[in-house]
């Protein structure tokens, strides 16, 4: 055979299998509807030559009928099929599942407190500290001369201690970071060290302060006090000579002392109005140290004292009576970042620990709690109940719940940053390569 014979021949066998390769100007009948093109061909050109006019009403009928009837086609010959519809490159409800993740619910805040307990004999005293929660989940409480401890796990309460009318009453109380120990400080100057869980006493601090201790604050095996003299010392709890180093700058009463989650700054507040930001390694045993930030924004006394935990730079200060405001600090350079006007006297301040949202306590009018969202200071909630001002604030260990106690002799538990998440397991850590092999530091 002639080879352009044979290579045609190829051609038109190739054409004959190939779907894609159809003439286009040969109808496919699959895809007619003949019934309604024999209509058209037979019956629809009917009547054309005389039209009898419609009115536009029938008009508009008539055009509704045939959408629904499907009879308004103008073609009546079909060439190919009707492309397919297009694929989804994801399922439908994968999509709707991930949006939903997207979208987070509202977190619903109780208006109410979930638990009351009585506190009789809580003293009234703007400038103390009453109030604390260890790690090890155990609450304690200055009622008069007594310090309780109620633990949260069991809602079990013990008496640690009851100093003597002539040194009490007791007037500030802080967990040591390990939650075992707790250091009670009271109204002759003196600060004791209680070991929890065996209901031991184990030293007393004696002659750095002159007057009643208010504030107390734990960095590691330091113990920071504030005493009325205005004062602040530091004492090694593990050495005989205990004070190791003293910052003055406030001329009145501290009663407010909070270290950074690094423990490389301290603030402090005091009735003089004054907020002191103080550098760790500028600390000298040897003469009083010098402030890093001394902020005299405030009206009124700083008592309420809180570091923001997702920014460690971060400080917040609330006001007393005559400033009833809300300050944020950077504390390395001591520029103001933002203050808020609550209209009532701030008396403690706790930043959640898994959202960015800050909870203040207030005195008159209202005597209420405050959730605010950072950085917006939009009001997410108003927790009401007490019926005087809530000095004291503590947080649980795992953030959620909050304690507040008031003048009007009740300690309230508040669940309002959320309920905790589940703990996710602790990353693999590789043992670490000749582990008795001594290092040079």
């Amino acid at each position: 055979m002639d080879p352009r014979g044979r290579g045609l021949q190829q051609h038109v066998n190739t054409r004959k299998i190939t779907k894609e390769n159809l003439d286009r100007f040969i109808p496919n009948r699959s895809a007619m509807d003949f019934d309604y093109a024999n209509y058209m061909l037979m019956e629809a050109g009917k009547g054309k030559e005389n039209p009898i006019p419609n009115s536009p009403s029938r008009e508009a009928y008539l055009k509704k009928l045939k959408e629904a009837l499907n009879i308004n086609r103008t073609r009546i010959l079909a060439f190919r099929n009707k492309p397919p519809a297009p694929k989804e490159l994801f399922p439908q409800e994968f999509l709707t599942a991930q949006s939903s993740k997207l979208v987070k619910a509202r977190r619903h805040i109780p208006q109410t407190s979930e638990r009351t307990l009585d506190a009789p004999d809580l003293l009234d005293d703007y400038y103390l500290n009453l109030l604390d929660w260890g790690s090890s989940n155990v609450l304690a409480i200055a009622l008069g001369t007594t310090v309780y401890l109620w633990d949260a796990s069991n809602g079990s309460t013990s008496e640690l201690v009851t100093v003597d009318d002539e040194v009490g009453p007791v007037t500030s109380v802080n967990w040591a970071p390990d939650g075992k120990h707790i250091a009670v400080g009271l109204n002759n100057s003196e600060v004791q060290l209680w070991d929890s869980t065996a209901n031991r006493q184990l030293r007393t601090l004696r002659g750095g302060h002159s007057t009643r201790v208010g504030c107390l604050a734990w960095n590691s095996h330091i113990l920071t006090t504030g005493g009325m003299d205005g004062k602040i010392i530091n004492n090694d709890v593990r050495v005989r000579d205990h004070i190791v180093e003293t910052y003055r700058g406030h001329q009145q009463e501290v009663c407010g002392l909070k270290w950074s989650t690094s423990g490389r700054q301290l603030a402090s507040g005091g009735n003089d109005n004054l907020l002191h930001i103080w550098d760790k390694s500028m600390a000298s045993s040897e003469s009083a140290t010098q402030w890093l930030h001394r902020l005299d924004d405030h009206t009124a006394a700083v008592k309420a004292l809180a570091w923001c935990p997702f920014q460690s730079n971060m400080l917040a200060s609330g006001g007393g009576g005559n400033d009833r405001c809300i300050k944020f600090w950077n504390t390395h350079t001591g520029a103001c970042l933002n203050s808020v006007d609550t209209g009532s006297q701030v008396c403690a301040l706790l930043w959640s620990k898994s959202e960015r949202e800050l909870l203040s306590s207030h005195g008159f009018i209202q005597n209420q709690l405050i959730l605010w969202r950072y950085p917006s200071m939009v009001k997410m909630a108003e927790l009401t109940g007490h019926t005087s001002r809530v000095l004291y604030m503590a947080q649980s260990p795992d953030g959620c719940t909050v304690a507040s106690a008031a003048g009007d002799e009740t300690l309230r538990f508040w669940n309002v940053f959320g309920t905790p998440e589940a703990a996710k397991p602790a990353p693999k850590t590789n043992p670490e390569p000749f582990p008795n092999v001594n290092r040079i530091r």
